[in-house]
């Protein structure tokens, strides 16, 4: 998976030379499927991968034992923060106090440290104490052999939901389907449709200054940065989507968005953490979609497989498994 080294090695670009070094002797597996990086200060270098935290020596062997693993000082974490915001933290401040920043490749790291209040809000972060490094693998044609399940004999879209664990690769799988349904196919006779993401946390676009890390196909509009229920908005006034994507929906205010959209016959697809439809049916903002049984598609997804395990895909009329696949 050539891919999959690509993206670690971009990664490791940002950090110095001390932690760079063993990382980069890791073995081929563990470069090919990392999904996060670690760093704490005082604690030891932390890997993510297959659903296990390892720890990296400084020799850059792995080990599940965290007295094996590089210590972190302060200092590499301070130095590899400034290497991370090419050394303009001022220019990236938006992001920053919202917890994260988005680096080329659409690659995000995660902040941690102390939260600097202003009057109303969230002003920054100061005193870095974590940083959590989130590889983001773009997987092209996971999707291909369930979009039929998802658009009916006329060629509409359902309205889709996929519901997940954490780490069990929602994201991913939702991209994938933007990236289908935007490209469209016409050996499978369904057309592309204008799809307008909003992209809250920068996870599914990717966007590094201006331009998607990743491909979200050819009829796809990115609000990148923007709140889920102010960026729904913004697509219905501006954009004339067909359809509409969000990641991790769930609060009030989304749900009076979605309800929005709903009513100006846009179609969605959606994604919420939860195990599967009993988890989540009866959550507010949720279950006002099930009572009018505005999803006619849910994906549910686990780990069982690996990541990315499709377990059943559910007719929203019937509740009938739709899914036969491994």
């Amino acid at each position: 998976m050539k891919d999959g080294i690509d993206a670690f090695n971009l990664v490791l670009s940002n950090f110095i030379p001390e932690i760079r070094l063993p990382l980069s002797k890791i073995p081929k597996d563990y470069k090919e499927g990392v999904e996060e990086i670690r760093l704490r200060v005082n604690s030891p270098l932390n890997i993510y991968y297959s659903g296990k935290d390892y720890f990296v020596s400084g020799k850059g062997e792995v080990s599940l034992n965290p007295k094996e693993g590089l210590q972190i000082s302060l200092n590499a974490i301070e130095k590899i923060f400034q290497l991370t915001t090419n050394y303009s933290i001022y220019a990236l401040s938006e992001e920053i106090k919202y917890g994260f920043i988005t680096i080329r490749g659409g690659h995000r790291v995660g902040i941690g440290g102390k939260i600097i209040y202003g009057s109303s809000d969230i002003e920054g972060i100061k005193d870095i104490s974590s940083l959590n490094f989130r590889i983001a693998r773009q997987k092209i044609g996971i999707s291909n052999h369930i979009i039929p399940k998802l658009i009916d004999k006329d060629g509409n879209f359902y309205n889709t939901l996929i519901i997940s664990p954490p780490q069990c690769g929602k994201t991913t799988l939702l991209r994938d389907i933007v990236r289908n349904l935007s490209n469209g196919d016409f050996e499978n006779k369904y057309r592309g449709f204008k799809i307008g993401v909003v992209d809250e946390r920068s996870e599914i676009a990717g966007i590094y200054n201006g331009i998607p890390q990743k491909d979200v196909g050819i009829r796809t509009d990115i609000l990148d940065g923007c709140l889920k229920s102010h960026g729904i908005m913004m697509l219905i006034r501006a954009m004339s989507p067909e359809i509409i994507a969000v990641d991790e929906i769930g609060s009030a205010q989304d749900a009076k968005a979605i309800d929005e959209a709903l009513r100006a016959g846009i179609k969605l697809i959606a994604t919420v953490h939860g195990r599967n439809i009993a988890d989540i049916r009866m959550r507010n903002g949720l279950k006002n979609f099930f009572q009018e049984k505005i999803f006619k598609r849910y994906i549910v997804l686990d780990n069982s497989l690996g990541v990315g395990t499709i377990r059943a895909i559910i007719d929203g009329e019937t509740y009938q498994n739709l899914w036969r696949g491994k």
